[in-house]
């Protein structure tokens, strides 16, 4: 019998300049998930809850999904292929927002990584750069941002463990 393990995240050792993670899958931005969004984060433009103000007021004639939610689903994507193996999320160094993006688009994701250096004091941990873009059905860029997080060395990472013993399926 095998155990398998779904790899979540990659190892300091596992980064390397120039390579490029392709996430998988896209998420469709719904109504719903802007207003939640909206009302969780206190952000209350009718710009993205109000469809007549939309309809009548702006300059795309329809609501415009939040900024921050079309950022953290294409933050999200990337977790499990850069940082779900990280010590911490060190910095955000850019955030642009290249096109608007409506209910109902689906947002798609890539990350390359830009560089990586081992930590100046502790040995166990590297500091991984990368820049990722999000991008709808039409393939149009609609967000990119670069940051910085700092990774654990493989074996130096705490194991994963579940809160019961491995004898479930005896």
């Amino acid at each position: 019998m095998a155990i398998q393990e779904r790899p979540f995240g990659r190892w300091f050792e596992d980064f390397e300049p120039g390579d490029i993670y392709r996430h998988w899958p896209g998420k469709t931005i719904t109504e719903y998930d802007d207003h939640l969004f909206c009302m969780i984060t206190m952000n209350h433009h009718p710009l993205h809850t109000d469809a007549w103000f939309a309809e009548h007021d702006t300059v795309h004639g329809r609501n415009v999904v939040v900024g921050n939610l079309v950022y953290s689903v294409v933050l999200g994507m990337s977790v499990p292929d850069v940082s779900g193996s990280s010590i911490a999320n060190l910095e955000v160094e850019q955030l642009t927002h290249k096109r608007p993006t409506f209910h109902g688009d689906t947002i798609y994701a890539e990350t390359r990584v830009l560089s990586k250096r081992e930590s100046e004091t502790k040995p166990d941990r590297g500091v991984v750069t990368v820049e990722t873009k999000g991008f709808n059905q039409r393939g149009e860029e609609v967000c990119y941002f670069r940051r910085t997080a700092m990774v654990w060395k493989r074996g130096s990472a705490p194991p994963r463990r579940r809160p019961y013993g491995d004898d479930v399926w005896t």
